[in-house]
């Protein structure tokens, strides 16, 4: 019985007694050592070792050998049954088992016939501790007969017309090849046009003239027996008349729109569609419901065929083929149904036990239908097999309890469904063996220090022993954790130090005895080079000396080896070798080069390097640098599974050493054309040892550097192929997220083509609940990176692990990932929904979190759904109403509602957010908001200006935030130099909008501030400028809002000196001019003024436009007469429809202007709704058109 050694490690923990490995409780697929004298001493029970395949097609022709070998102690005998019954082999003198051997043989070259031996055979192996049973194997001769005659009529149809020539092979065992060719026996041509379907038969999308001939010929040859069958020839003439009009594609196979198509996992699924038309259509292919497999697909026939190879379940599904021309294209369906003969989940495995002990077999196969499970016992089903007391059956599974030697068995678990079956022999040998070790005694491990020590420590018994290592004569436990032990009972001592050194005890314990063993551990110095031999450069005809000075451990024996290029020194006595010094002397060109001095002993090797260059001894020229020439003569030697020696010749260095060289390699089977990075030596060596992955096409090549650049890259090497190994590594990323509330999806990212170490790349998938009672359950699915598993609860744990596998075998364990099945959405809204109002425009929620297990999924947070809503109104209006959204992420059960609204009343739920969506809200709660401040009045104007008072109008806050309760105006004139005089604040009723100030100064401007008051306090001012009138028919006042800076210089313009004078020395002009035109007609004749006054019109007596905006009469400012249509704004500052088509308000797009100071547009007219006003004491209005002229200074 031996265990197999795994790369897992168990540490021992310091402060335990002894360093004990338990290594099993219950053993499993566990076999016995090989070990000669231990196998004299131990039974065992048979196990069939080789035996023929199931479907076993025989040579008629040669001797039938049906092979079954077996092994086991004391060896087996055997016996054969035959369609059911035994076979007794005595009574037929051609059928013979050799000795030793089940094997029959049956000479049926000498006489008989092999369909007389047809039928299924079966073989048992037997001893005295069970009996092992190989598969049905059904053996069948192989046919190859003739094709039945028939009359072929010539076959002759017009140029452009489809055609299909049928083949109808006969039926082979096996089936056979079929292909066409002529009398000749050429292979005939195929094309996009003409092709061959799977069936055999021969396609012709169109013919033409050249495919005329008399010798179409179908072969088919028959493998097994070496034999060709042809069909008699048919003669095609193809007249060659005016072709037939184009055509779309119709499907000459298959019929109709759709079609199915089933096939067994593993095997190589191929989808055929062959189209005639003219021209000859062209076929696509996709997967309705996915995309096709990259790395296993393949098109065959000029994409005529379909072949998916190792095809899965995961490869059902609908594929549509396409045939397409330049007058249309059609579609057929195919339904593709992958079924799956039984493959082995877990196979059960020999299990070797000692009396008393308890043990399982287990027999876990999958299929498309799911397999039958049914055990047998010494070939026997177990039904009617003698009862063992120690045996219970639970489906695929035997449970074994206190077995004794009896119990000794061979088991066979038989799963199978309607496309097959599977057969496996596995025993239990039940053993009482005291402990032995088989490691040799007293051996002695040497190791250097600082590098790991093992210790080996091979054991067998039954029940399985238990080991313990001690160190020292006086048997002192190992304590520290510095050791490492492994399953095999193998100490190891990562890094072993001097104090390592001493004897070490194995002690193996079971209930039947006790076995030790001592072995030796010593360890010793490493061996270094102390002084390395250095760079030189010596002229030609010149010697000289390499040192390399070692230091070793005194108890090895040291010996020094010089090397030139990697090779023995020149047998030449100008090469001397004196203990620690190599020296050369007359150097010739020849002598440079790298010489290398090694150091070995018994237990380590080390070496140094130093590059001789000879020079010339006279004088040259200034050399010409540059980056060195590409190495050539690249050569791979000591080609092992996973390394391999490169070597090469350096190009010329050009006058500057080389530093190092860099090597790459060329993946031509994954990656053909890209080059990665190897490694790099110094520029010393000229070779190289290269470690290497398995299943990888390799190609080498090196550059050189030196201190100018690197060289170009060499030629490549010879290929090199490694051989396939299981992969290293498994896939990245393994992650289990659940799509639905049913299933549990597993991703991963697979190895790409250079990890996978082999062909035939697959994952096996495995899965278990997490603190459920299950097993492992497991999957092999193709080169994927997805696997769905479905029917799982919702939103539970599960343990996930993703191992790579291929042909050649598993990668190690993987590691175990958690994951989830799919979420669903919450069952429960959170309770207790509290809402504490903190002020007008803050609320605090609080509620109840939701019991984890009602939330089906990861909590993302709580989301609380807030609306303001009319008291008695909620439901009515719930549709119309506009709904905001606060997250809080976590499993927080309170949170704020900023924002709110003053005076308001609110309705909120609250509903619990995973991966998924949302619960289902809680109850509605409604709160209401307290009073707040309101808003600023949200227009003030002042109308109808006289001497001593001002009227004041107002629209009502657009926020009130409460119940207004009165108004509060404060008013305060502004003198000449811009000074504010008294401030006179005046208190209104809430329901006022309209209020006259009398007993006002005449001509006098007031500015104005206004704002409205609730419970809660006053709110935003808004303020006005205001002047009242000098007399009844005075200047119009200035438009409200022209601000503090505007007040300064509105001034009566009519009033001032230089006004005055300059309206003089205008009219002294205009009287000038009349005089000057009066006299010069006199003088010359009449002056056209009449004609340029009808032609040109004098504005100033011009009516204004309404429709293009000219002017109209011109009134002075000091005359007091009413001004007309189009030439100022109206008092109350409002510009009407009816009064301008081309009013400013269609030109802003639906919001209100304003003009600045200069006449820019900037804001609104008084007659629209006003923007709220800015802080501060200045107006929220701008002055109109007219204010901005009259103020001009």
């Amino acid at each position: 019985m031996q265990l197999k050694i795994m790369p897992k490690k168990k540490r021992l923990p310091a402060g335990r007694v002894a360093l004990i490995l338990f290594l099993c409780q219950m053993i499993s697929a566990l076999e016995v050592p090989l070990d000669p004298k231990l196998l004299e001493d131990l039974v065992q029970p048979p196990t069939i070792t080789q035996q023929s395949p199931k479907d076993y097609i025989i040579d008629p022709r040669e001797n039938i050998v049906i092979q079954c070998e077996a092994k086991g102690k004391p060896p087996p005998s055997f016996s054969w049954t035959r369609n059911g019954t035994h076979f007794d082999i005595d009574k037929d003198p051609l059928v013979t088992m050799q000795p030793g051997s089940g094997t029959l043989t049956i000479n049926i070259m000498s006489e008989g016939k092999a369909e007389t031996y047809e039928g299924v055979y079966q073989c048992t192996a037997r001893n005295e501790r069970g009996a092992a049973i190989s598969n049905n194997i059904v053996v069948r001769p192989s046919r190859s007969p003739l094709w039945t005659k028939e009359k072929l009529e010539p076959i002759t149809l017009r140029n452009g017309q489809s055609l299909v020539l049928p083949c109808r092979p006969p039926l082979g065992l096996p089936p056979p090849i079929i292909f066409w060719m002529d009398n000749s026996f050429q292979r005939l041509p195929q094309s996009e046009r003409v092709s061959q379907g799977l069936n055999g038969d021969l396609y012709f999308s169109n013919v033409l003239p050249e495919d005329t001939r008399e010798d179409y010929i179908c072969y088919a040859r028959f493998n097994h027996t070496q034999t060709i069958q042809q069909k008699q020839p048919i003669s095609v003439k193809v007249i060659s008349a005016k072709p037939n009009r184009e055509r779309p594609p119709t499907f000459l196979t298959p019929e109709g729109n759709t079609s199915n198509k089933e096939e067994l996992r593993g095997n190589v699924l191929s989808l055929e569609c062959i189209a005639e038309g003219l021209p000859t259509p062209v076929i696509y292919w996709i997967k309705e419901d996915g995309t096709l497999p990259t790395n296993r697909t393949f098109y065959r026939n000029f994409k005529k065929t379909l072949q998916i190879i190792q095809v899965s379940e995961a490869d059902s599904g609908n594929y549509q083929c396409i045939a397409k021309n330049a007058l249309g294209a059609i579609h057929h369906t195919i339904s593709v149904t992958v079924k799956a003969a039984p493959y082995w989940i877990l196979a059960p495995q020999n299990l070797v036990l000692s009396p008393g002990e308890d043990g399982s077999l287990i027999c876990r196969a999958n299929g498309n239908p799911k397999p039958r499970i049914s055990w047998l016992s010494n070939g026997v089903p177990i039904e009617i097999a003698p009862d063992d007391p120690s045996r219970k059956i639970d489906g695929d599974t035997i449970i074994f309890s206190n077995v004794q030697e009896r119990s000794s068995a061979v088991y066979q678990c038989n799963a199978s469904n309607e496309y097959g079956y599977l057969l496996a022999n596995a025993f239990v040998n039940v053993l009482a063996e005291p402990p032995r070790i088989l490691t040799s005694a007293n051996t002695l491990y040497q190791v250097i220090a600082n590098r790991p020590a093992l210790l080996d420590c091979a054991f067998f018994g039954s029940p399985l022993p238990t080991i313990e290592w001690f160190k020292g004569a006086k048997g002192s436990a190992l304590r520290d954790d510095i050791y490492v032990l492994h399953e095999n009972g193998t100490l190891e001592i990562p890094v072993a130090q001097k104090d390592s050194t001493g004897t070490y005890t194995c002690v193996a314990r079971n209930k039947l005895g006790m076995a030790k063993n001592e072995v030796h551990l010593e360890i010793k110095d490493p061996t270094r080079i102390i002084k390395q031999p250095e760079y030189a450069v010596v002229q030609r005809g010149s010697t000289v000396s390499f040192e390399c000075k070692v230091k070793h451990d005194h108890t090895l024996t040291l010996t020094i080896t010089w090397l030139k290029d990697n090779g023995e020194l020149p047998s030449d006595g100008r090469f001397t070798v004196d203990k620690d010094h190599l020296e050369v002397a007359d150097v010739r060109d020849s002598d440079g080069g790298a010489y290398t001095c090694v150091a070995n002993t018994t237990l380590d090797m080390v070496s140094a390097s130093a590059v001789l260059s000879v020079v010339a001894p006279t004088p040259t020229p200034a050399p010409i640098y540059d980056v060195p020439n590409p190495p050539f003569d690249l050569e791979l030697t000591d080609q092992l599974d996973k390394s391999v020696q490169l070597s090469w010749t350096p190009g010329d260095d050009n006058n500057s050493p080389i530093t190092k060289f860099i090597i790459e390699y060329e993946d031509a089977m994954h990656e053909a054309g890209l080059w990665h990075h190897q490694t790099e030596v110094p520029g010393t060596q000229t070779t190289a040892q290269l470690k290497l992955s398995p299943y990888v096409n390799y190609s080498f090549r090196v550059m050189a550097v030196n201190s100018l650049g690197r060289s170009l890259p060499s030629e490549p090497s010879e290929q090199y192929l490694t051989k396939a190994a299981e992969p290293d590594t498994n896939p990245t990323a393994v992650e289990g997220l659940g799509s639905e509330p049913d299933n549990l999806v597993i991703t991963w990212k697979p190895l790409n083509g250079f990890e996978s170490n082999g062909p035939g790349l697959q994952y096996k998938v495995s899965w278990l609940q997490k603190d459920g009672d299950d097993e492992w359950a497991s999957v092999v699915v193709a080169n994927v990176s997805k696997y769905i598993v479905s029917g799982t609860p919702t939103f539970v744990p599960y343990l996930i692990k993703v191992q790579a596998l291929n042909d050649v075998g598993f990668a190690p364990e993987p590691a175990v990932v958690m994951g989830h099945s799919g979420e669903d959405l919450p069952m429960v809204a959170p309770g207790n929904v509290r809402v504490n109002v903190v002020n007008s425009t803050l609320a605090e929620v609080h509620w109840d979190p939701v019991p984890l297990k009602s939330i089906r999924g990861h909590l993302q947070g709580y989301r609380i759904y807030y609306w303001k809503a009319q008291e008695g109104s909620l439901k009515r209006n719930r549709r119309h109403i506009e709904k905001k959204i606060l997250t809080f992420q976590g499993s927080k059960t309170h949170g704020m509602l900023p924002g709110l609204e003053p005076f308001s009343h609110y309705a909120l739920n609250v509903r619990v957010v995973n991966g998924k969506g949302e619960g289902p809200a809680s109850p509605d709660r409604v709160f209401n908001t307290p009073e707040g401040v309101p808003s600023a009045p949200s227009s003030l104007k002042i109308v109808n200006p006289t001497l001593d008072s001002l009227t004041l109008e107002w629209d009502p806050p657009s926020r009130p935030n409460g119940i207004l309760t009165e108004y509060t105006l404060k008013y305060q004139p502004i003198n000449s130099t811009h000074e504010l005089g008294p401030l006179v604040d005046l208190k209104i009723p809430a329901n006022k909008t309209r209020w006259t100030l009398k007993n006002l100064n005449f001509s006098t401007r007031y500015k104005f501030y206004f704002y409205a008051q609730t419970a809660a306090g006053s709110g935003s001012q808004i303020t006005e400028e205001a002047v009242t009138t000098v007399d009844e028919a005075g200047i119009l006042p200035p438009d409200v809002g022209a601000g503090k800076a505007m007040a300064s210089r509105q001034v009566d313009i009519a009033t001032q000196g230089w006004f005055i004078g300059l309206m003089c020395a205008v009219a002294l002009l205009i009287l000038i001019l009349l005089i000057v035109c009066f006299i010069r007609r006199n003088k010359g004749g009449k002056y056209p003024v009449k004609e340029k006054e009808d032609a040109h019109a004098d504005p100033e007596i011009q009516p204004m436009k309404e429709d293009d905006g000219t002017f109209g009469e011109y009134s002075d400012a000091e005359d007091h007469k009413p001004l007309k249509k189009g030439s100022r704004t109206p008092s109350d500052r409002t510009v009407k429809k009816e009064d301008s088509d081309d009013s400013l308000v269609d030109y802003g797009e639906g919001v209100n202007g304003q003009f600045n100071e200069d006449g820019s547009f900037i804001g609104q007219y008084s007659g629209k709704k006003e923007k709220e006003p800015a802080e501060g004491n200045e107006s929220s209005e701008a002055p109109s058109p007219v204010n901005a002229m009259n103020s001009f200074v």
